[in-house]
């Protein structure tokens, strides 16, 4: 395994964009992937790409597969974006999303022989997701090392998340010193085809706050109004 090379799992959005930055300032070869599932819009994978070449990764790949077979969640079903505040896991969890993808991401990483592998997820200003937690990022590292023909032979991976503990604010001011233009990402839910955000459900509210909080101007383009206004 080669303990500079990294992939990164890119979705577009804003906690992606930060880990890419974060694996990148540790000197890492980073190569992004992000993953066409199905979602309800196909801005975020615009974004991703944007991004991507943005901060300098090696390279970027888009993997397909389709969850809308299953369902299950208001990103892949025909069922409405609440824009309340959920109690419990809310209908935008995606069934297994984040074990699929981190799947994906590890064999890759299998054929790049890269030495970890950095996931955006976080367990402080999240939604409620099982697959968000410390607990899941290690249990997935341990299935890695388990599963793989480089683990058995002694080449241990890491699986990353630098964000898992970060609230939104320490994540926009972390991405805001790394040079990320956050301008570029898509976090909504149900953001149109421009990536213009709703301004209403749960992950924007979450992102308007953490601009807030950091003392930022909030970047995000919404709906019906103009950039960087609420």
């Amino acid at each position: 395994m080669m303990s500079d090379r990294a992939v990164v799992l890119l979705s577009g959005g804003l906690d992606s964009a930060t880990t890419l930055a974060i694996a990148l300032s540790q000197g890492l070869e980073c190569h992004t992937l992000a993953v066409d599932y199905g979602q309800r819009h196909r801005s975020e994978l615009t974004s991703a790409e944007q991004v991507s070449q943005a901060l300098g990764a090696s390279d970027h790949k888009v993997l397909r597969i389709d969850l809308r077979a299953i369902g299950g969640s208001a990103l892949t079903d025909d069922i409405d974006v609440p824009e309340d505040q959920p109690s419990g896991i809310p209908v935008t969890y995606v069934p297994a999303r984040n074990t699929i993808m981190l799947g994906l991401a590890l064999g890759y990483a299998e054929v790049l022989r890269a030495g970890s592998i950095f996931v955006g997820v976080n367990a402080v200003d999240y939604s409620g997701y099982p697959d968000c937690r410390p607990e899941f990022i290690a249990a997935f590292e341990t299935l890695a090392n388990l599963a793989t023909k480089a683990g058995v032979e002694g080449s241990k991976l890491k699986v990353r998340a630098p964000l898992v503990e970060m609230t939104k604010s320490e994540i926009i001011q972390r991405g805001t010193e790394l040079g990320v233009d956050y301008a570029m990402t898509v976090s909504c839910y149900q953001a149109d085809d421009q990536g213009r955000a709703c301004g209403r459900c749960d992950s924007c509210r979450f992102r308007r706050q953490g601009f807030a909080d950091a003392g930022l101007p909030d970047p995000t383009r919404y709906r019906g109004q103009s950039k960087g206004t609420e």
